[in-house]
């Protein structure tokens, strides 16, 4: 699989990241260990979690599968804090204690020293940003982390906390940004991307397949076992209205033309749209994390893409 540095920065990942969202909760440790094994044979090396994911629980499986599946230092782990849970309701605190405390959970869990990418996972209003952006400047300078990155800010939020890095001599500057992005979620190319660009940030896209409406799944009905028939139905409120169901015709469509499946085609499009370093791609099973896998030497054709920009752009 290509490798592609993230942003300006000397950090090189493969061009499709392993999201373990779902590890250790609806993925158990056998089918965890069947998609690392697929990915890391593929060529992969960019692994992403979270502090949040399972309440750990996605940290502590993949830290089990570190060194038995694949050498520690054969991938890049990405990790996040200032997002939690607390009485059933979500938090957001990324003030210095807090997440520093998390980085160290995280560092227990996943069984390692240091992470390759530790992000900030939400903007917290209630935290002054340079607090927050200390912490990330901690973690660089104890050896915790050796790059650092953002995660769901806005345009104007990716801008501030890039610049502050960036204004003194000495700050850990921001490597990366995480957002939703997608043919039916373009809202990032108005403002964050943008900012991503002229801030030298490499973007990482999470739900490149729109939360899996891409796939084609939803068109004829909403399967038994997928997330929009379980309690996170509402996720998927905007993407499955006239023009979410547009936008996937138009994919199936594409894919038919190209003899590939309408995964294939939404991934790539996301995968080598200008500043994207690597989408994250989620899977419940490892042979749906090898369709995503296939993607690798596709291209799409100058017409289909435009085609698919117009039509993701006006539906």
């Amino acid at each position: 699989m290509q490798q592609r540095y993230v942003g300006a920065s000397g950090l090189r990942v493969s061009r499709l990241g392993l999201g373990t969202m779902t590890w250790g909760t609806g993925t158990d440790e056998h089918e965890a260990r069947d998609q690392l094994i697929a990915f890391v044979e593929a060529g992969g090396t960019l692994l992403d979690t979270a502090h949040i994911y399972g309440d750990g629980a996605s940290e502590e499986l993949l830290g089990r599968l570190l060194g038995d599946v694949v050498p520690r230092d054969d991938v890049v782990i990405a990790t996040k804090a200032g997002f939690g849970v607390r009485r059933g309701q979500p938090t957001y605190d990324a003030s210095r204690g807090t997440v520093l405390t998390a980085l160290d959970l995280s560092l227990r869990r996943l069984g390692v020293d240091h992470v390759d990418l530790w992000q900030m996972h939400v903007w917290d209003d209630r935290t002054p940003l340079d607090e927050t952006l200390a912490a990330l400047d901690i973690a660089v300078s104890s050896g915790r982390a050796s790059y650092v990155g953002i995660s769901n800010y806005t345009g104007w939020q990716t801008a501030q906390a890039a610049t502050w890095q960036r204004a003194v001599p000495g700050r850990a500057p921001i490597t990366s940004t995480q957002v939703e992005y997608s043919l039916v979620n373009r809202e990032v190319e108005d403002e964050v991307l943008p900012a991503a660009r002229a801030s030298g940030l490499g973007v990482l896209p999470y739900s490149p397949l729109g939360k899996g409406v891409l796939t084609g799944k939803y068109r004829t009905g909403t399967p038994s076992e997928s997330r929009g028939a379980s309690e996170h139905a509402g996720m998927l409120e905007g993407y499955l209205d006239e023009r979410g169901r547009g936008i996937v015709e138009a994919v199936v469509r594409a894919g038919d033309g190209l003899g590939w499946t309408p995964l294939e085609v939404a991934l790539v499009w996301v995968r080598d749209r200008p500043g994207v370093t690597a989408p994250i791609v989620g899977a419940r099973t490892a042979t749906q994390l090898k369709g995503a896998l296939g993607v690798e030497g596709k291209e799409l054709p100058p017409e289909i893409r435009a085609a698919l920009d117009d039509v993701s752009e006006s539906a």
